[in-house]
């Protein structure tokens, strides 16, 4: 029995290193194994929870879509659309909301995070979304979702709406309990300018991240200034718990050159910074600068980017709206 997979990413406009390794790069492999079906989708109802600009808004959308088609996802093997195209995930956004309980989304620390001190001027949107989150997934009876540490809470919170309604309606297993997919030796990607913080494209400074947009030129740049400390590279990986700055440019090599870190730390044991940027920014331009380069010739075929979205706007349409439906019915709509 094939796995469905259903994730989703928010259209920044602005995709960086981070989310191609993180996220993007496994939805291509999970795309070609032939056991998975697969469901991704241009989270735009999620990324209005805060303000937007509805130019750069509609423009983020297609960018983010091309981004993904130049990664390597097919349109013609998975399902590629946004969100705002296909009404049942507000419609099954609602319906979830009465299953749901104000003690979950209490819990739920990333509303915390993003909602900073002032917590009474965030939008209703953005305590509430983890419950859009939920339909998003469970509307395709997905099966498995690929997750960061950071969206482990929130698929929890899937899973518990799921079952109180399956418990509440005495339906056993209607809805799916979705299982949670974990990439293994995988470790977060860190910015450029300080190994502590997670890279982010909110950053203030654009040599932070390396973004997917950037010229064979800009990526040089960036990991030649990217910040290091005034010693040589250790010969055993336990050193580098220390040097947070190590850990992660060794950590970004490993994972763009498909290898395990140990294996990074013996090829460049002893070795000092600049001989490492120079291996470094090599293997980078060669792994990001294709995708800069399709990036830039996808954004010119607007007509192709808005039918890949249509096109598969209509087929999740048809999934979720049947799920829809059958969840009213059992309501007792």
């Amino acid at each position: 029995m094939k796995k469905k997979i259903f994730s989703g990413v928010q259209p920044t406009g602005n995709l960086h290193l981070g989310n191609y390794i993180g996220a993007i790069r496994n939805f291509v492999d999970l795309q070609n194994d032939d056991q998975n079906e697969c469901i991704y989708c241009v989270v735009d109802l999620h990324a209005i929870t805060t303000k937007q600009d509805p130019i750069i808004l509609k423009k983020s959308i297609r960018e983010t879509t091309a981004a993904f088609l130049a990664s390597g996802l097919d349109h013609k093997k998975s399902i590629i659309f946004n969100q705002s195209l296909v009404k049942s995930h507000s419609e099954g956004s609602w319906l979830l909301s009465c299953i749901a309980r104000m003690g979950w989304l209490n819990r739920m620390t990333q509303f915390k995070e993003k909602a900073g001190k002032d917590k009474e001027k965030a939008s209703v949107g953005l305590y509430i979304y983890p419950i859009l989150m939920a339909a998003d997934i469970l509307l395709y009876d997905t099966t498995h979702v690929p997750v960061g540490e950071d969206q482990k809470q929130h698929l929890e919170l899937c899973r518990d709406i799921a079952q109180k309604f399956n418990l509440d309606f005495k339906t056993s297993n209607f809805l799916k309990i979705p299982e949670p997919l974990i990439k293994k030796n995988f470790s977060r990607i860190m910015s450029l300018k300080d190994g502590t913080k997670k890279m982010s494209k909110s950053d203030p400074s654009e040599l932070s991240r390396i973004n997917l947009k950037d010229s064979k030129d800009e990526i040089v740049n960036k990991i030649k200034k990217a910040k290091t400390d005034n010693f040589a590279l250790p010969d055993n990986e336990n050193d580098l718990k220390t040097r947070p700055e190590a850990l992660n440019l060794l950590g970004i090599y490993s994972l763009l050159n498909n290898q395990e870190i140990k294996n990074t730390v013996k090829e460049f044991s002893g070795k000092n910074f600049a001989d490492f940027k120079k291996k470094f920014s090599e293997l980078a331009a060669e792994k990001i600068h294709p995708i800069s380069l399709e990036i830039e010739r996808l954004k010119k075929d607007i007509n192709f980017i808005d039918k890949v979205l249509s096109d598969g706007s209509i087929k999740a349409d048809e999934i979720s709206a049947k799920k829809v439906k059958e969840i009213k019915e059992i309501i007792g709509f």
